[in-house]
């Protein structure tokens, strides 16, 4: 399959389940699920949406290929959390295609800047990070154990 295949579309309801799948497959791939994923997961609309946050998934045909979410922090600022890719999708630039619908979309929301928490040992994510122009800034207090590394981009 190719890109021009895959569409981004907003959250609905029928893939709640897709979601809490493609990332806690992720996490176990990776990390552990922790009780701030699990809370998340089992209440993207409660957790997330009904906080001014958003969620998106990358469609394939019937299948959903990936998601992330931007969850609001605050006024102006969003934090890009639970990207996630398929294993079948992987490889196929959807985790490009994902960021490049943030970045957008954070610009749509009139967001300032545009927060995410990953690992150091997560090489291919910092670098497509980076590509887009996230920079890294000192870590603060964060939620996630497995997080070493914050990363910021200015949407202005």
């Amino acid at each position: 399959m190719n890109n021009q295949e895959v569409e981004i579309i907003n959250y609905n309801k029928q893939y709640a389940t897709d979601f809490a799948t493609l990332n806690k497959s992720w996490l176990h791939k990776y990390f552990v699920v922790e009780p701030i994923d699990e809370e998340m997961l089992a209440n993207p609309e409660e957790y997330i949406i009904a906080n001014g946050g958003y969620i998106f998934f990358a469609k394939s045909g019937d299948k959903i290929a990936g998601t992330f979410a931007l969850i609001r922090i605050e006024e102006g600022v969003f934090e890009l959390s639970k990207m996630a890719v398929a294993e079948e999708f992987q490889g196929q630039k959807i985790g490009n295609r994902l960021l490049e619908y943030c970045l957008v979309k954070a610009k749509e929301v009139k967001a300032d800047k545009v927060i995410l928490y990953s690992n150091t040992a997560l090489q291919p994510a910092i670098h497509l990070y980076k590509k887009y122009g996230f920079k890294e800034v000192p870590l603060d207090e964060v939620e996630y154990q497995r997080a070493n590394i914050k990363m910021e981009i200015d949407i202005k």
